[in-house]
């Protein structure tokens, strides 16, 4: 029972944290990567997210790595933040539908999971690092690194 009771202290300590350190709103346009060269709009702790996404997720005959390109829309949840800023560094995983456009995975449905850190380098501009995990029928899991750079503007 006691162990039942800290843990909800816990908690509800750190959701309160994390709700007051995180901006209301915020909307990002991310000109690179990751999540995808797009717009995102984040509400507290969770985002929506779409664009144009490009990965190197084969190889040519030569043994160069190839970039596929995918339309990417999906979810993040934020949490962890760090710092004293106004609006934290912190860490995010996402969870994305993708629609290849070309190569192997044209016309092709996916799923990409990703993890990582977002770091609030001065005023709205951020930087991300991270992996993610793409998964299509008929194609084996590929693993990528993910970064991405994005400006954001904050309404609270």
């Amino acid at each position: 029972m006691k162990k039942g009771i800290l843990f909800s202290l816990l908690f509800s300590a750190t959701s309160a944290f994390a709700q007051r350190s995180f901006s209301k709103n915020e909307l990002s346009i991310n000109g690179f990567r990751n999540p995808s060269i797009g717009l995102e709009f984040r509400h507290r702790q969770v985002s929506i997210h779409t664009g144009y996404y490009m990965t190197a997720v084969s190889q040519n005959s030569e043994g160069n790595p190839e970039n596929t390109s995918f339309i990417r829309s999906g979810i993040s949840f934020w949490f962890l933040p760090v710092g004293r800023k106004a609006n934290p560094s912190s860490f995010y995983s996402s969870l994305s539908y993708v629609r290849g456009l070309n190569r192997t995975y044209k016309d092709q449905n996916g799923l990409m999971v990703d993890a990582g850190f977002r770091w609030m380098v001065w005023k709205g501009l951020n930087v991300r690092i991270g992996a993610a995990m793409l998964a299509a029928p008929n194609h084996t899991l590929k693993l990528n690194p993910v970064g991405g750079i994005s400006y954001s503007f904050f309404f609270n």
